[in-house]
């Protein structure tokens, strides 16, 4: 993990300090109020994650299909079951923290079966050379990020990142740097990149489609060059605003 001295100027006391204080309101909250405000975020954040990758379907459909369980006439059948797999996926990340569970190959390989039923074969890492589209860097050979994989999986709880949202962006940026699946990395990423922000007490965050260019532009500076603050800003910033938003808004029923 390459270091750098910009990251010097990110405020992490007063990010810890923000999350602290969510943590103590979060404890205040009636579960009823809570469970409308996680409902709220699960809804934005499956759009917004299957709508970077192409997914067509807007942010009030998807909210049919995830509180209404009403399927969406005129759209493909995959754009349906990408919203779906996406819930039940976050769910399952939820799930494994709860349990106190660290990541792993079984549980990533069961987050991407879980994005990717129905839709394509899952849990399994490729056996082909693949590109990504929009960008000069091409992924490692197959067999290469197999190994990578174990080394990736190996790295997650033994460096030493200096704060919990700069290793956050490590582990999204080195997985869709590695590429291991066929298809389905981008989402598998962000919901990595979520478990480690929750597991130490974060809340999770959703990128926007309208940020996908700097989004791409900040991978592309870690594939290109090892450059891991373009990403690690962009998360530090979307924590904040949502730690903030979340402790000023009010939350009665």
């Amino acid at each position: 993990m390459k270091k750098n001295k910009r990251m010097d100027f990110l405020d992490y006391d007063r990010l810890n300090e923000l999350r602290d204080a969510a943590i103590e309101k979060r404890k205040r909250l009636p579960d009823v109020v809570w469970e409308k405000f996680e409902k709220a975020f699960i809804i934005e954040y499956t759009h917004h994650s299957t709508a970077i990758e192409g997914n067509t379907l807007s942010l009030a459909e998807v909210k049919l299909i995830l509180e209404d369980g009403i399927s969406v006439g005129g759209k493909p059948l995959r754009e349906t079951y990408e919203v779906a797999n996406h819930e039940k996926a976050y769910a399952f990340v939820k799930r494994l923290i709860s349990d106190g569970r660290k990541l792993d190959e079984d549980a990533i390989k069961d987050i991407h079966h879980l994005l990717m039923e129905n839709i394509m074969p899952d849990g399994i890492y490729r056996d082909c050379d693949v590109r990504i589209t929009g960008t000069g860097y091409k992924p490692p050979s197959a067999n290469e990020a197999f190994y990578r994989m174990k080394s990736f999986v190996a790295d997650l709880y033994t460096k030493d990142a200096g704060s919990a949202v700069y290793f956050a962006a490590w582990t999204h940026a080195e997985f869709v740097n590695i590429h291991p699946f066929v298809d389905g990395n981008g989402r598998t990423a962000r919901l990595l990149m979520n478990f480690r922000l929750m597991e130490n007490g974060f809340m999770p965050i959703t990128i926007i489609p309208e940020s996908r260019l700097i989004y791409y532009d900040a991978l592309e500076a870690y594939d290109s060059d090892g450059d891991l603050f373009p990403l690690t800003e962009m998360l530090f910033l979307l924590e904040r605003d949502r730690l903030e938003e979340f402790l000023t808004e009010d939350n009665r029923t």
